[in-house]
């Protein structure tokens, strides 16, 4: 198995003088594929010219995903002067029939592929085989995975395709692991770059936060498992941290479809710890061996560490709200604190507040969920939303006024007063519901705060050392300023 695999960096533009611009622009690539089928006047020869990194010539049908407009006649040209011209490698599709040219030089330099984008196909390893007959240098498949296991159909080519190489890229949200772990998969190399609607990322974010270069068989997995994940922070937070440590660790967003989902995947891959969010913290506080009392109290987890084969549970979501109440010196019993919402976030503020013998009061619109939480803690049921003067501690555990629904707030401004208001909603760090409480003079803590003091229990959980709270905020509040500048982020 290949534990060093090779960054591709994959570039397009409208014209072969602007491709190749952009490819001169590329740092830090071992390869760079040369997408032909997205210019309008496509060159070999102009695509070619003056590179001083080894390139990959893809020249992509329609019917199979890329662009190209015209005939099959003038698309094999191209690809048979891209061999000509000495491209390093040139990239045939599987289905083309272009036999002749797969065969020339005796398969060398050539990217032999196949694309489903739909799904996994149950034919992977038949096909790696097939593929490989040819006599191609590289295979490459490359499938949608709609579910984190589907990645795992990947580990059959491995055992199958003997000598040579190949690279296996799952598309979609669901196949990340398999571009960034690219060498468990067997990979020759990893693809990033902007093309999206396949799961692309960056080559920023795959060596500078994921630190692709520097994993290997000994690097340790972590990841966020939940739906939808794609907008947390916690990569960012987790993957700093590790870095600032010198752990060799990484940590990986995992938008599983269900619990068993993320059960086989982290079994397979040899997870050592998960952070776990919506909507799971209950169906895998069911599968676990063992859970602390607080995440049995709450009914919830959101984190899983494995050990010698036993999954343990715990949640830190109480703690890590205490914190930063704790760290401003905010006394709490008997205050009146008052809780927005009844789901599993307002069941971990409840049973904290419980423990320094707060009054507390459940505010939410559905009278059963709340019912059940007030129960758990001897709460009393308020009316939503609560009334000004009703409360000294106001926190929301409501959604509302998180990105992209920036407008939205769970309380009229006329319902703030004195006191203090503790909102986890994160993203955006300063929501309408703190902006309006500051002016009305109330206190106000934003949920990063939370953030980030439950992340660091985590952290220490799993490794046994203290993460710096500074270098996971930093890392939070950057990865929060990205998602304003490029809304159409794909992981």
């Amino acid at each position: 198995m290949t534990t060093n695999p090779l960054l591709c960096v994959t570039v397009t533009a409208p014209t072969t003088a602007a491709l190749r611009d952009a490819r001169d622009r590329v740092e830090n690539a071992d390869l760079i594929e040369l997408r032909l089928d997205t210019v309008r006047d496509p060159s070999v020869a102009g695509a070619l010219a003056g590179r001083r990194c080894p390139v990959i010539v893809t020249c992509r049908a329609a019917w199979e995903g890329g662009s190209f407009r015209g005939s099959e006649e003038e698309r094999r040209q191209l690809l048979a002067d891209a061999i000509d011209q000495g491209a390093e490698y040139v990239d045939i599709e599987w289905r083309a029939g272009f036999d002749d040219l797969v065969a020339r030089n005796h398969g060398r330099r050539l990217v032999l592929s196949s694309h489903d984008f739909e799904k996994m196909p149950c034919d992977i390893a038949e096909r790696a085989r097939a593929m490989r007959a040819t006599g191609a240098e590289v295979i490459k498949i490359a499938a949608k995975a709609n579910r984190l296991s589907d990645c795992l159909s990947f580990r059959a080519v491995d055992a199958t395709t003997g000598s040579g190489q190949a690279v296996l890229i799952a598309m979609g949200e669901a196949g990340l692991a398999t571009r960034v772990l690219a060498g468990r998969f067997g990979s020759a190399w990893t693809y990033a770059g902007s093309v999206r609607d396949v799961g692309q990322i960056s080559a920023d974010i795959l060596l500078d936060e994921y630190r692709f270069r520097s994993l290997g068989r000994s690097t340790e997995v972590y990841g966020l498992v939940g739906s939808p994940v794609a907008h947390s922070v916690s990569p960012a937070m987790h993957n700093a941290a590790f870095a600032a440590a010198g752990y060799d660790a990484v940590y990986l967003p995992l938008p599983a479809t269900d619990a068993d989902d993320f059960v086989t995947f982290a079994r397979a891959i040899g997870l050592e710890g998960a952070s776990v969010t919506i909507p799971f913290k209950v169906s895998l506080l069911e599968r676990v061996d063992r859970a602390d009392e607080t995440a049995q109290r709450i009914g919830a987890l959101n984190t899983i560490r494995m050990a010698e084969r036993t999954w343990l549970g715990r949640n830190t979501d109480a703690a890590g709200f205490l914190q930063p109440l704790d760290e401003r010196g905010v006394a709490l019993a008997y205050r009146r604190a008052s809780i927005l919402g009844a789901g599993g976030s307002a069941r971990a503020v409840a049973v904290a507040l419980a423990s320094r013998r707060a009054a507390i009061t459940i505010h939410a619109r559905d009278r059963k969920k709340a019912e059940s939480i007030a129960a758990l803690v001897g709460a009393d049921l308020g009316d939503w939303p609560p009334v000004a003067g009703s409360w000294d501690l106001l926190v929301n555990c409501t959604p509302l006024g998180m990105h992209p629904r920036l407008d939205q707030t769970p309380v009229p401004q006329s319902a703030l007063g004195d006191g203090l208001v503790y909102d986890l909603v994160y993203n955006p760090e300063i929501t309408r519901l703190l902006r309006e409480a500051s002016a009305a003079g109330c206190q106000t803590m934003s949920g990063l705060d939370m953030l980030v003091a439950q992340a660091m229990e985590q952290f220490q959980w799993w490794t046994g050392s203290r993460p710096s709270a500074a270098v996971m905020r930093a890392a939070a509040l950057k990865r929060l300023s990205e998602f304003r500048t490029d809304e159409d982020y794909v992981v």
